[in-house]
């Protein structure tokens, strides 16, 4: 039988468990930047050049509610010799970080930040070359999901973030050896594919409709397009060339996408969206993450890091205080607060 103390505890941990974790959403993330930092100095040096995302970073974001994370990462710092074995510090820095998201419930996206390139001594090689051939590519998967294979929070693996340069089947041919080398590891994880380029989500249907051939024996492939505001796409937000604003210029870039999706039974994800602070932008994001929601699509903002400074894009909060964006968010989130 329960002694009145045993029952206390019983009831204090059962108070716990329903506060963090009563009806949250899952579908609506944040990228926190850092570990990819650094670029031109490769592979770099810890807190120098990059840093990975500290335990108060964790506690911020999940006290707002956000229930994924991304962490992108550089090939050169975790391989740093093609074809070789991954780098054991490296990889034991990305599963601190997994193992602290884990203790707070939260599932985490592992981004491959190379745009199709490989830095080897100061010459960029591009993926599907001679020197960086799809074996490679495929060994460097393979790899990842052995060793990342005990962690049970990892939402999916995204191949490669923005394949640039790289045209017609060769990206598709590229993600196809990834596939591969993942599942002769790993049969369970999700594996996430962007788009070429830029993974625009309003071109998607005409410049990635070949991506729908791919094959996973497990049938867990998510389609990651990327959506932003601006005149181009880019997420720069240059006003001397915004022309065509309007505050629902988020849901007609989405749209195809989504009409995609649903026409090929596809899986999908935005993997970035951000919005400078001006209440125009604000507005069109808030209607933009409503459509979202409406459609069931999940999507992560770009960015958040402590180093990004006075980005306009960051939600990292500024002298304790949090950005304008995160108002807007907010309203799709729902605050932890754990109560003993």
């Amino acid at each position: 039988m329960f002694n009145k103390h045993t029952l206390l505890l019983f009831v204090a941990i059962l108070c716990i468990s329903i506060v963090s974790g009563q009806d949250k959403p899952s579908n609506i993330g944040v990228v926190l930047c850092g570990a990819e930092f650094g670029e031109k100095k490769l592979p770099g040096n810890l807190y120098t050049d990059y840093i990975y995302p500290n335990k108060q970073e964790i506690d911020y974001f999940v006290a707002k509610g956000f229930t994924q994370f991304t962490l992108p990462f550089k090939w050169e710092r975790v391989q740093r010799t093609l074809g070789g074995d991954l780098d054991s510090a490296e990889v034991a820095r990305m599963k601190e970080f997994l193992a602290s998201c884990n203790n707070n419930h939260i599932k985490v996206i592992l981004t491959l930040q190379n745009f199709a390139v490989y830095n080897n001594n100061s010459k960029e090689l591009t993926l599907g070359s001679r020197k960086l051939s799809r074996d490679l590519y495929k060994d460097f998967w393979k790899k990842m999901a052995t060793a990342f294979s005990g962690c049970t929070n990892i939402y999916g693996y995204d191949i490669m973030n923005e394949p640039r340069n790289i045209f017609g089947r060769k990206w598709r041919k590229a993600a196809q050896a990834a596939i591969d080398g993942i599942r002769e590891a790993d049969m369970s994880t999700s594996i996430i594919i962007d788009g070429e380029n830029g993974s625009f989500a309003f071109d998607w249907p005409s410049e990635n409709n070949k991506l729908r051939k791919l094959k996973d024996p497990a049938d867990k492939i998510i389609y990651d397009a990327h959506c932003y505001f601006d005149f181009n796409h880019s997420g720069q937000y240059d006003n001397n060339y915004q022309t065509d604003f309007k505050t629902d210029i988020g849901i007609d870039r989405v749209k195809p996408f989504i009409k995609w999706l649903k026409k090929h039974n596809k899986q999908g994800i935005i993997g970035e969206f951000g919005v400078p602070p001006s209440d125009k932008w604000l507005e069109a994001m808030d209607k933009f993450v409503a459509y979202l929601q409406k459609n069931g699509l999940g999507a992560n903002y770009w960015a958040a890091g402590p180093w990004w400074g006075d980005y306009a894009l960051s939600i990292e909060p500024a002298n304790n205080t949090d950005r304008p964006q995160m108002k807007v968010l907010g309203k799709y989130l729902k605050p932890v607060v754990i109560t003993p």
